[in-house]
């Protein structure tokens, strides 16, 4: 019989050795994988390396690709923090990046760095002004948080759609649905080669750390995720603190919006998001809801990512395969998160350990 039991405590050695053993694992089952396909898997893992990472020019993509990765997450963990699932990037995203756009396009001539902090500051409020929504009616009514992030993506995504084929298209693209490019002052600068979207994560990756360790409001969102009585009973307000979380949350998401259109897209377009609100899910909850391992792990994802678009031109592996390789070991990296909080163990008929 199979006992899976809580862990109550758990060394950090032994995280660190549970962790270490499942990306072993991954290399090892996926190399088989890659092998039983017909192709060389140390020649793939080798080229999905120097692919994201061989030159100064794919260490700057696979950087570009971490950003919103990233800010994205900092943003999730915040909510998953107070075990609020908080499923609702891709709209929140979306959202903040129609904000940014509204700006962009009525400050053409203004400074560029008025235009640029306007236009942050706009889609931080527009991601916040969507994560409340279902935070209100999850205080206010006790409505399923995740399915309500969800459907608020869609209506977001179809929002988008509508500005972009009616009153935002731009009439100068010859009937074609886009939205006016950005002009230069609504465009993130680069520092490096790579646009200051990633001095904006360090920045929040910092301030998001403060914020959940150091301040009253932080510890209150922690102390609600781990016992929602015992916040009631310390006296703290629940509602607030859910709602103060989500405000946060959505904001970060929200600005991610902003990064992902004014240096990746410079326009507004209904693919903006392209699933980053979903993949922070994955790389939020790898870092242990911790920020400065969410920026670790969003550039390893990103590294993934852009290794496993490296090898389908350099080795012709399908983008089916590639998908799959990057599936595997996102399955033992995330499957060792669920060692790390249970343990198994093994009862024989008669109840004796064994």
């Amino acid at each position: 019989m199979i006992n899976i039991t809580k862990r109550e405590d758990l060394s950090k050695q032994k995280g660190i050795i549970i962790r270490i053993a499942a990306i072993i694992l991954s290399i090892l089952f996926t190399g088989i994988f890659i092998n039983l396909l017909g192709y060389n898997s140390i020649d793939v893992f080798y080229n999905m390396v120097t692919g994201a990472l061989g030159s100064e020019m794919r260490l700057q993509k696979t950087i570009v690709k971490a950003i919103p990765i990233a800010v994205a997450s900092l943003g999730i963990l915040v909510a998953f923090k107070m075990k609020f699932w908080n499923i609702g990037g891709e709209g929140q995203i979306m959202m903040g990046a129609m904000a940014a756009t509204f700006v962009a396009l009525n400050l053409d001539g203004f400074p560029r760095a008025l235009t640029l902090v306007l236009m942050m500051l706009a889609a931080f409020f527009f991601g916040a002004v969507w994560a409340f929504i279902p935070a209100f009616f999850k205080v206010k009514c006790g409505t399923n948080e995740t399915i309500f992030t969800l459907m608020m993506n869609y209506i977001a995504i179809k929002w988008i759609t509508y500005l972009q084929f009616g009153p935002w298209k731009d009439p100068n693209a010859g009937g074609f649905p886009k939205i006016a490019t950005y002009p230069d002052n609504a465009v993130l600068p680069e520092v490096f080669g790579i646009n200051i979207g990633w001095i904006i994560t360090i920045i929040a990756a910092v301030i998001v750390y403060i914020f959940m360790n150091h301040t009253k409001k932080g510890y209150e969102i922690s102390v609600v995720g781990e016992s929602l009585a015992t916040a009631k009973y310390a006296g703290m307000n629940v509602k607030m603190v859910i709602i103060t979380a989500m405000l946060v949350s959505g904001g970060l998401c929200g600005l991610t919006g902003m990064i992902m259109s004014s240096s990746i897209e410079k326009t507004l377009t209904i693919y903006l998001s392209n699933g980053i609100g979903y993949t922070a899910i994955i790389t939020a909850w790898l870092s242990g809801l911790s920020a400065p391992f969410a920026v670790i792990s969003s550039f390893a994802f990103a590294v993934l990512i852009q290794g496993g678009k490296f090898i389908q031109i350099a080795l012709q592996v399908p983008a089916s395969v590639a998908d799959m390789i990057q599936g595997m070991i996102l399955f033992f990296v995330l499957g060792s998160e669920f060692f790390t909080r249970y343990k198994i163990s093994f009862k024989g008929q008669k109840g004796g350990e064994k």
